[in-house]
Order: C-alpha cells, then sequence, then structure tokens
C-alpha cells in the first residue's frame, strides 16, 4: 500500500505592523503636507486638512499603520515628494 504524505498545518504570524508618522517643521507649507497625506495616503481633503492641523499643532501625526514594506515603501515616497518640492519634510516609523 502506498505512503500517504499529510500536509503539516503550519501557524503562520501576524506581521508586525509599524505606525508612519509625519514631522512637523518650519518650512514645509500647510498645503504640501496635505497635498502629500492626498496623494499618498488617500485621505480626502477633509481628513487630510484634519491630520496636518494635528501635525502642526502637535509636531507629528499618524498618517497610517502598515507593514515594514509597505512603511517604508511610503516613506520613500514622501520623501522623493518632499525632495522634489524642496520641502524637509520627515517621517518616522515606530513598531505598533
Amino acid at each position: 500500500m502506498p505512503k500517504v504524505k499529510t500536509l503539516e498545518k503550519t501557524k503562520l504570524d501576524e506581521p508586525k505592523m509599524f505606525k508612519l508618522l509625519l514631522l512637523n517643521d518650519d518650512v514645509t507649507t500647510m498645503e504640501f503636507v496635505i497635498e502629500v497625506l492626498m496623494d499618498i495616503f488617500h485621505f480626502d481633503l477633509e481628513k487630510a486638512s484634519a491630520l496636518m492641523l494635528e501635525i502642526h499643532y502637535h509636531g507629528s501625526g499618524v498618517c497610517g499603520v502598515f507593514t515594514e514594506e509597505i512603511a517604508l515603501s511610503k516613506q520613500r515616497q514622501v520623501q522623493n515628494a518632499a525632495k522634489i518640492a524642496n520641502f524637509p519634510l520627515k517621517t518616522r516609523i515606530e513598531e505598533e
């Protein structure tokens, strides 16, 4: 009789999640921050404006929670957009 192979059930852990924050500075315009929030993070104008004000008044704001790979990709997108627009906008990634 032939041997029957059974598939082993493997439990996969949930991926670690990371918060991506935009940091306030004295040079980047509020309009550019709103543009970044809408273009890269897909916020609507109302939510982008509210988060921009949070970043402005509190020094930083969470743009989203992502897997590490997506957070790093979005961080690069923000850096590239800021560089093209000649703004010093910075981000920070923190493990959730």
